[in-house]
């Protein structure tokens, strides 16, 4: 039997990057990814480092807990801005490791941060399931960037791509305790999507989709009707809105228990007033520029790993 699990978190992990820049061993699967041209390393890394600092401040200022961890010296790691595909962390002490596809991003993971969060923090780890191994075999499954989690309901939603393995997502729903509902997404030019996180995002009673780029009328409906059938209103956004990152939103709880969703300021000029209203219905809307950091191929979501750890005598 598995924790009872709030969908929102009210704390998240962030790493402060310290080599940003655009990743040459991901750009083949990310779509969303942007050559930066004549635009140098220290350059971008400058750039990324004033954006981090400010979603910090925004979130901060909005009642969220965070714990930023900076980034190691060595060895470099581009992306490590992006913590939420090599852990996850759940309501029942739970932290899952995950398998990366680009070598550079392996070295993101690090068990010092595990150790931070339990030693300094006061958060609780009882478990740590490593899959990690499998990417020995060319197996990989990147996180809450591949599975989009329903907590309270325990459904996992993940599109395939080469960074998701349709094998290894069975194997950690079963250990997690979770139902997959698994679908194929492509972008306009039938590209597939390679995180699930930039075309769907699951609130509380609310999820936003981009149901365009599942293309399979059958796929796209069970995925609608699983969302319907847990009490979610279906926020649908266009193939533009989710390369503008209008997916990749992640709601939080504030310390006050306000309802927040996080995402970037691109994402939110990106929403019609409709959308705007209808979430907003249900959430403060958290926005910050992060031009440079999206320029990476992942927006304010995948900046967050959300901390659902129990906290050390918590009753």
């Amino acid at each position: 039997m598995h924790t009872t699990e709030k969908q929102a978190a009210d704390a998240v992990l962030l790493v402060r990057p310290r080599a940003f820049h655009s990743n040459p061993e991901t750009a083949a699967s990310n779509a969303f990814q942007r050559d930066p041209g004549r635009v140098d390393p220290a350059t971008e890394q400058a750039a990324a480092s004033l954006e981090f600092d400010g979603l910090v401040e925004a979130l901060e200022a909005a009642g969220v807990e965070t714990v930023v961890v900076p980034d190691t010296a060595t060895p470099m790691a581009p992306d490590a801005v992006y913590p939420n595909n090599w852990v996850s962390f759940h309501a029942d002490g739970t932290s899952v490791l995950y398998p990366m596809m680009a070598e550079n991003r392996r070295r993101e993971r690090r068990s010092d941060i595990l150790e931070h969060l339990s030693r300094e923090r006061g958060f609780h780890i009882e478990r740590v399931v490593d899959l990690s191994m499998h990417e020995q075999d060319g197996r990989f499954l990147e996180g809450t960037g591949s599975l989009v989690l329903d907590r309270t309901n325990r459904v996992a939603y993940a599109c395939l791509s080469p960074r998701t393995d349709v094998e290894l997502l069975a194997e950690a729903a079963q250990v997690l305790g979770y139902e997959p509902v698994v679908f194929a997404a492509t972008d306009r030019r039938g590209v597939p999507v390679y995180h699930t996180n930039v075309l769907m995002c699951v609130g509380s009673d609310f999820a936003v989709l981009c149901a365009d780029a599942i293309r399979d009328a059958a796929q796209r409906r069970a995925v609608v009707r699983r969302l319907e059938d847990t009490g979610h209103e279906v926020i649908t956004i266009t193939l533009d809105q989710m390369n503008d990152f209008a997916g990749n939103m992640l709601e939080l709880a504030a310390s006050n228990g306000a309802r927040l969703l996080a995402l970037s300021a691109h994402a939110l000029a990106s929403l019609t007033v409709e959308q705007r209203a209808a979430l907003e219905a249900r959430c403060r809307l958290v926005a910050a520029p992060i031009p440079a950091i999206e320029a990476g191929g992942g927006s304010v979501r995948c900046m967050l790993a959300e901390i659902h750890l129990p906290r050390r005598g918590a009753a």
